[in-house]
């Protein structure tokens, strides 16, 4: 027969338990309100911003590309990985996936001869990748609740000094794109060099046609090299915003399943606890019954 005290204290820690997840619900679910605002809201300026820029890229000479240190390519011996992942847990798959997307594309850089290295933000990246041989450049971690544009700011930084020092010759972005409160999608995308991504639409061509008229001075270039540390520092804040919305969406819903599951398993064991209690006063009855016949 089951351990009626044992049952009872399992069902109390269970209630302790599910006193926290759904309180850390609670507290995700009312953050990331407000960080879903800031993603949505920051989507069309950053649009804007490399919509411009691709343009702008449109318009320069190939011999003056090359004169930008930033947009110049070379043949890729290494390169360099920026990992955006949280410093805390209780989110269910969300940092995993994210760590198994920049495993596997260090292990497909390394078959191709080329060196991974890594700009890694956040504790969990920091202790998945400590333990690996890979090369970390520098890592970022104990992570504001709300991304700032100063950290944007360092971590394009560092990764703009590790392409001109020629650390690494190319740099990606392994992060999360938020979709929903119940999705978001681990991507990999291009960095440094700087890149022209434009679309080859119509619209995207005559727009592009009509920049080449606009008068910039200096000249495109200079303009070109003074915005180009900026626009770099706005991807990777986006990013940041992206990815801290879908820490918290992942966390809200981690800690909301966590809490039905809490109850299903307070309700079995409830259930466990009823049984054994009846079967245990029944057994007591049925002796006290034997016992008052055998006085007979």
């Amino acid at each position: 027969m089951p351990n009626l005290k044992h049952i009872k204290v399992r069902i109390k820690s269970i209630k302790s338990t599910q006193k926290i997840t759904q309180a850390m619900k609670l507290v995700a679910a009312s953050k990331v309100r407000k960080a879903q605002i800031r993603v949505l809201s920051s989507r069309p300026y950053t649009q804007q911003i490399i919509n411009f820029t691709n343009k702008a890229i449109a318009s320069i000479s190939s011999f003056d590309k090359n004169e930008i240190l930033l947009m110049k390519e070379r043949k890729v011996k290494s390169v360099g990985i920026v990992v955006i992942t949280s410093d805390r847990g209780l989110c269910g798959s969300y940092n995993t996936n994210l760590l198994k997307k920049a495993a596997r594309r260090a292990v497909e850089l390394e078959k191709s001869e080329i060196k991974p290295k890594l700009i890694i933000i956040g504790n969990k990246a920091n202790n998945f990748f400590k333990r690996t041989k890979i090369e970390i450049l520098e890592s970022f971690t104990q992570l504001a609740a709300v991304p700032n544009i100063e950290l944007a700011n360092l971590i394009a930084s560092s990764a703009e000094n590790a392409f001109l020092n020629k650390t690494v010759d190319q740099v990606e972005i392994i992060g999360t794109d938020f979709i929903s409160m119940l999705r978001n999608e681990v991507y990999k995308k291009h960095f440094l060099p700087i890149k022209n991504e434009r679309s080859e639409s119509r619209d995207q061509r005559l727009e592009e046609k009509n920049l080449t008229s606009v008068l910039f001075e200096p000249s495109l270039d200079i303009v070109l090299q003074n915005l180009l540390p900026l626009y770099l520092s706005n991807v990777i804040y986006h990013a940041l915003l992206e990815a801290s919305c879908s820490e918290l969406a992942s966390r809200m819903n981690a800690m909301s399943s966590a809490t039905k599951n809490a109850k299903e398993l307070i309700d079995k064991l409830t259930i466990v606890y009823n049984k054994a209690r009846q079967a245990a006063i029944t057994q007591e009855l049925s002796e006290i019954v034997g016992g008052v016949e055998a006085l007979k």
